[in-house]
């Protein structure tokens, strides 16, 4: 009766008394590794050029579109007028979604609290390229000052630029730590619900 008296193979490494094992990779590990460097390869140059590939940006810009049109359609379309901005301004959920739009978009230029980083402070009374609340919209649509306010127009829904309008209109007056020091001219207060419907 024979027996397999060989010794286990070593890498040559010890510490403490523990030694290791020179046990090769499993085939099948090899094999799946190897195949997912091959699927990688073609995977790569189809998601990128292929004009058959659902890019996942694009899944993701029609999902947005879908939850867009289901969530406005409880609003339908929205005017930049002052009745709908003031509405808006006194609406919580509206307003909590548009602060989401903001901390999205403008937080890099405005600060997370609206008191200006490399753009102007939104809640004190001067503004640059704004006189009444209608004009904020026209100032996220456009852009302002030479293009060093871009243009949001072509990237934001129109309903969202809206509430986005109403949403700043409302930082004025707000106390942000370390505000950024006052631009532009002071205009007047914006108009009130009292001032949009006298019977308020």
């Amino acid at each position: 009766m024979s027996h397999n008296t060989s010794e286990p193979q070593t890498t040559g490494h010890e510490y403490d008394g523990i030694q290791e094992y020179d046990n090769p990779v499993p085939g099948w590990w090899n094999a799946v590794w190897y195949a997912s460097f091959v699927f990688a390869l073609v995977y790569l140059p189809m998601s990128l050029m292929s004009p058959f590939f659902v890019h996942q940006k694009d899944r993701l810009a029609a999902a947005q579109a879908h939850e867009f049109e289901v969530l406005f359609a409880e609003i339908g379309d929205l005017n930049n007028d002052v009745p709908t901005l003031v509405g808006l301004m006194n609406d919580e959920g509206w307003m909590s979604f548009a602060q989401a739009v903001f901390r999205g978009n403008c937080v890099s230029c405005h600060g997370a609290n609206a008191g200006g980083l490399i753009g102007p402070n939104l809640c004190d009374d001067d503004w640059k390229n704004v006189k009444t609340i209608t004009d904020i919209h026209d100032v996220i649509q456009n852009g302002a000052g030479s293009e060093a306010m871009q243009a949001w127009g072509t990237r934001l829904y129109p309903n969202e630029i809206v509430l986005l309008s109403a949403y700043v209109a409302s930082l004025r007056g707000s106390d942000p730590p370390n505000p950024r020091a006052p631009e532009g001219e002071p205009v007047p207060p914006w108009p009130t619900a009292a001032d949009v419907d006298p019977a308020l």
